[in-house]
């Protein structure tokens, strides 16, 4: 058990620390949204006109086979839109919910685009590589959780232990049991019910046994999908989007709506479908609604079956999409003391055997500093790149052929790697200078946000529907401070070693 906690945390620990950052970022993917998108931020109390913005929307779609629209909510007050043509990429804009004309193309991935893909799939689609990387990762996070009990045999009593004024070796194992006790059925929890996630990935062989190669048949029974082809004729007529929305309402006792999307627009086989809101709920229920698009007759009403309920009511404990502030919050520094746990088992695996490896001559410390320099340090100065970059970038710009979605994304990968370079060419400096980096970066994206939107601290503490802003920006102060005095700290035992005195720990 003792090895096998050691070399799953050193082997993957790299990848688990970017899947846990990643993950606790994207429990505010959608304030990111705001914060990279400043045109979505405005008030979302008026109600949409689903007529109107389909209107709006004829120009754009074309030969679409379909087209969205995804409501506006207290975390996400733009109409979002999308369509997809037979031919083509697949489409998202932004409309104002009061007025419903379009919002300029924001050319940004942001949150829901970037960083919360990436928690899942590593944005790697090659034959779902990313999925089954990120799926042996969380394989592996169990193990450690439940190796790491194991070896433990006084985790409970060294919780309440923290020697702050030990050797850094001690001081990280101290660091590594709070965090570990601390957050252990949390980081179990959480790992278990990404895997369950997925099980049309990983268990396929389930689906297979019941249903064959008949997977239309499993979408249709589990999620109440519905198809019909197209006429390849003229729509005679077009029944009122937002008349099928006050309908789908009372048919599920006042739930509402929260999805809307229009197969075939424009033929005589078009048909609409509507899926009900869960953010009332820890279970995303899968309740959904399909009508002509025509007559206005519902062809098919589905809600969600017992199983499917039970994966749900587990996807929901992991999506964290219902309503509750104060357990978003909680989502999130758990998921913090994630990411802490694992960094603070590579550092206590470092001061283990630096000493006897510089005896030696090996270099595997060396090697494995680098590597947790770059996936602590890195990915976060990574990330404030990725913010600060889209601040910078002028609206529709271009560079080499990519779009300015593209290059804010070429920016994270590129700064990620430079920072792995770094850390193994100034192996006794890059902890220095990387907190100082995070911190600069930290503190310019407030800033440019502030010069870019006129959205300072101030004015978003004022106003209800910039509060997200407010918490972004604060979050980013706080980080950059606490960076800052980090590095202050990492000079001040720079300066202690060099003149040969023994720092005091702090």
């Amino acid at each position: 058990m003792n090895w096998l906690h050691t070399w799953a945390g050193v082997v993957l620990g790299g990848l688990l620390f970017a899947i846990f950052w990643m993950g606790t970022l994207s429990v505010f993917d959608r304030e990111i949204d705001l914060w990279m998108k400043p045109a979505t931020r405005m008030d979302s109390s008026r109600p949409v006109a689903a007529d109107i913005l389909a209107r709006e929307m004829k120009p754009f779609i074309g030969d679409a086979i379909q087209w969205f629209m995804l409501f506006p909510t207290e975390r996400e007050p733009a109409v979002r839109i999308g369509y997809r043509g037979e031919s083509g990429p697949f489409v998202q804009r932004s409309a104002d919910p009061a007025t419903m004309a379009l919002l300029p193309e924001a050319g940004t991935l942001a949150g829901t685009g970037f960083i919360f893909p990436f928690h899942y799939s590593l944005h790697i689609r090659f034959a779902s590589l990313g999925y089954w990387i990120v799926g042996l990762a969380a394989m592996a996070m169990m193990a450690l959780c439940v190796s790491g009990v194991v070896i433990h045999r006084k985790i409970f009593t060294d919780f309440f232990t923290f020697r702050a004024d030990k050797k850094p070796r001690r001081l990280m194992l101290d660091l590594h049991n709070v965090a570990g006790v601390l957050g252990l059925p949390f980081h179990f929890m959480i790992t278990l019910s990404g895997v369950i996630i997925f099980f049309s990935i990983y268990f396929p062989t389930t689906m297979e046994f019941a249903y064959g190669d008949d997977r239309r048949a499993f979408n249709r029974e589990a999620f109440g999908n519905f198809s019909r082809p197209k006429a390849n004729a003229p729509a005679a007529a077009s029944a009122s989007l937002d008349g099928l929305l006050a309908d789908a309402s009372r048919r599920w006792d006042g739930g509402r709506p929260y999805f809307l999307r229009v197969w075939h627009p424009g033929d005589a086989n078009s048909y609409v479908e509507i899926r009900r809101a869960y953010d009332d709920a820890i279970t995303m229920n899968l309740d959904v609604l399909y009508f002509d698009a025509a007559a206005g007759e519902l062809l098919r009403s589905s809600s969600t079956s017992p199983v499917m309920t039970a994966q749900r009511f587990i996807s929901g404990l992991h999506f964290v999409q219902f309503r509750h502030w104060t357990l978003r919050w909680v989502y999130f520094a758990l998921g913090l003391t994630g990411c802490l746990l694992i960094a603070t088992g590579y550092f206590f695996w470092l001061e283990s055997r630096r000493r006897k490896h510089e005896q030696m001559g090996l270099r595997g410390v060396r090697v494995v500093e680098g590597l947790t320099v770059g996936s602590v340090t890195g990915i976060v100065i990574a990330t404030l790149s990725f913010f600060v970059v889209n601040r910078l970038l002028p609206s529709g710009a271009k560079f080499l052929g990519e779009e300015r979605a593209a290059l804010e994304v070429w920016t994270f990968y590129l700064v990620w790697l430079a920072t792995f370079a770094h850390a193994w060419l100034r192996p006794g400096r890059a902890w220095l200078e990387q907190c100082w980096t995070v911190a600069a970066l930290a503190l310019a994206a407030v800033g440019l946000n502030w010069m870019t939107t006129g959205h300072h601290l101030g004015r978003s503490l004022a106003q209800p529907h910039l509060h997200a802003i407010a918490g972004m920006d604060l979050l980013l102060s706080l980080g950059g401070a606490g960076a800052a005095l980090a590095a202050l700290r990492l000079a001040r035992r720079t300066r202690a070693t060099v003149r040969g005195t023994r720092p005091q720990h702090s």
